[in-house]
């Protein structure tokens, strides 16, 4: 896994991003990555102090806890970052996205595998939390504000708390296309459902002759 790769996979995604040097240098969420593939590689050899040593640096510098287990594949843009948590056994594939506040934790009811594993081009909204060892497929996203508990098939987006499954899209979503606005409202969607139904029950009771 390059870490130029990773930097230049964020100058395409940030449209703010002016320059790969400007990444390199000043992004928390490329600073994070060079920091845990550090951590990583001490944890994956055993040294597990210097590795947990290096997270929490990477931790106070950039507001980004990943632990030094976490599982990290190619290109994963962190944008903006602070807040996000990942625990130990979390897998995140290629080429995802993760917005701030984001947490890839557990329910505090499992042991050994604890948390999510995340498939390739899978994007999950800020605020949004992935909990226990679920699994998320490819080309998933995960509105912002989301809470996930249980497993979800390739190529949807889930929504809501706990998160549901709300569109299921026939193609790949591509990997560029950072579009969080246009997800169904499932709330609303239900809300509208009971005020039709509602409807037609009133409808029904003025129709019904008088006895």
């Amino acid at each position: 896994m390059s870490l130029i790769s990773d930097a230049k996979n964020i100058l395409n995604k940030d449209p703010a991003a002016r320059s790969l040097v400007e990444v390199m240098l000043l992004y928390p969420g490329f600073r994070i990555l060079v920091n845990h593939r550090m951590a990583n590689w001490c944890y994956r050899h055993r040294h597990f102090f210097l590795a947990r040593y290096i997270s929490q640096r990477g931790r106070k510098k950039t507001g980004i806890e990943i632990h030094p287990g976490a599982t990290i594949g190619s290109s994963l843009f962190i944008d903006h970052g602070m807040g996000i948590v990942i625990g130990e056994t979390a897998e995140i594939g290629d080429n995802c996205t993760i917005y701030h506040q984001v947490t890839l934790g557990g329910t505090g009811k499992d042991t050994g595998k604890r948390h999510p594993t995340i498939g390739n081009n899978v994007l999950i909204g800020a605020g949004a939390s992935v909990l226990g060892p679920v699994l998320i497929g490819n080309n998933v996203r995960v509105a912002a504000g989301s809470v996930v508990l249980n497993n979800l098939p390739n190529n949807c987006t889930a929504a809501g708390v706990p998160a549901r499954v709300v569109s299921i899209n026939g193609d790949r979503i591509p990997s560029d296309d950072l579009n969080q606005r246009d997800i169904p409202d499932l709330l609303a969607k239900k809300f509208a459902e009971v005020e039709n139904r509602i409807a037609q029950l009133e409808q029904t009771n003025h129709t019904e002759p008088t006895k």
